[in-house]
């Protein structure tokens, strides 16, 4: 029987514990969607997988200009960029952890402001969705998104894989690719939202279509065992609808990139950050037809921790807001010691306040 204290091989990356840090936007990047100092600190002090996180998943970061939604959030496209997260992965090395970095391109959740030339955002669709965004001076509507036409999808599967070569490039241990939460390769394969009428549309091999060029051009570019992706079947984040067939949709997408032999997949539970039991989903029918690690997030206590591993139903368990509050978190895990309380109001943006200053244990 396993514990989240075990070793474990996920695909050709050695992990201390089952102990995983999931992606966490703060929004502390330099201008110039530049990793800093700043998150160099925040990272390391969570990178001892005797104290923190034997996988640390970074906050998503954006493959191009145009992938962008949110203010002050990094970016994987330049070499600038390359040598800020450099710094930051070595940070990670230097205490013995791993880190992956969160690919994404958020779709039509951002705003004119945070776009090349004020341009509308990009989706599967022209409508808009109902949600806010992090702009200059606050949150704010998103704005209408233009419907991307079919011939540029393979410059964004382009995108996706040059990132990925970046990612590696700066010392990255592998690379998860961001298919969840109604960012842009959701806004594909929800019919919720995907209103297409090509090969992109309609049907759930053409609404899987993006995703399925996507992971096999990263998984081509630096190996699928460096590969892993993030999915959340029955989310309704930023305005994500369900899907009417849930899973069947997700079923089929998994079962198509079995080839690749990605390292892991990690599935969010139910809504992001809210209720696990938001709608009825199988996850085990849905990890049956996976054969790489099985990551399981979304509100996970410490006893439901140990039991999704001892059971099998899981191989790892991604902490979100609780790394926030406690950069040693798998030591308080290990020693069933009390968490700190997760300061809400310095979430996004600001500085080293309820970000780098969260005591630990002594």
């Amino acid at each position: 029987m396993s514990t989240i204290f075990d070793p474990i091989r996920i695909g050709r990356i050695d992990l201390a514990t089952r102990i995983c840090m999931a992606p966490l936007t703060r929004n502390r990047a330099s201008p110039g969607q530049l990793p800093n100092d700043l998150m160099r600190q925040y990272y390391q002090q969570r990178a001892n997988p005797a104290t923190g996180a034997a996988l640390i998943i970074t906050e998503a970061s954006q493959i191009c200009p145009e992938a962008q939604g949110y203010l002050d959030t990094p970016g994987m496209f330049n070499a600038e960029q390359v040598a800020g997260w450099r710094r930051i992965t070595e940070a990670v090395h230097a205490e013995g952890g791993r880190i992956v970095i969160q690919l994404w391109h958020v779709g039509r959740i951002s705003h004119v402001s945070l776009q090349p030339n004020g341009q509308a955002p990009v989706s599967s669709t022209a409508v808009a969705a109902k949600g806010k965004t992090y702009i200059a001076g606050g949150f704010a509507d998103v704005s209408a998104p233009r419907a991307l036409r079919s011939d540029e999808l393979p410059g964004i599967v382009a995108q996706y894989r040059q990132s990925a070569l970046l990612a590696i490039e700066a010392g990255f241990d592998g690379v998860e690719v961001h298919a969840a939460n109604g960012y842009l390769i959701e806004q594909f394969l929800r019919d919720s939202i995907n209103d297409r009428t090509d090969g992109y549309g309609g049907s759930i091999p053409n609404r899987t279509r993006l995703l399925r060029e996507v992971m096999s051009a990263v998984a081509d570019a630096i190996g699928g065992d460096r590969t892993g992706l993030r999915l959340s079947p029955v989310t309704p984040a930023n305005d994500a609808g369900p899907d009417s067939d849930p899973q069947a949709l997700y079923g089929h997408a998994v079962a198509e990139l079995a080839p690749l032999k990605l390292a892991f997949l990690h599935v969010v539970e139910g809504a992001t950050g809210g209720p696990r039991d938001i709608a009825p989903f199988d996850y085990a029918a849905l990890r049956a037809r996976f054969t790489g690690a099985w990551m399981v997030n979304n509100g996970y206590t410490r006893q439901m921790a140990l039991d999704a591993v001892a059971s099998g139903r899981a191989d790892l368990v991604a902490f979100g807001k609780p790394f926030i509050a406690n950069p040693d978190l798998g030591r308080r895990l290990r020693e069933d010691a009390p968490w700190n309380a997760l300061d809400t109001k310095t979430l996004y943006g600001g500085g080293a306040a309820g970000y780098t200053d969260y005591p630990v244990l002594d």
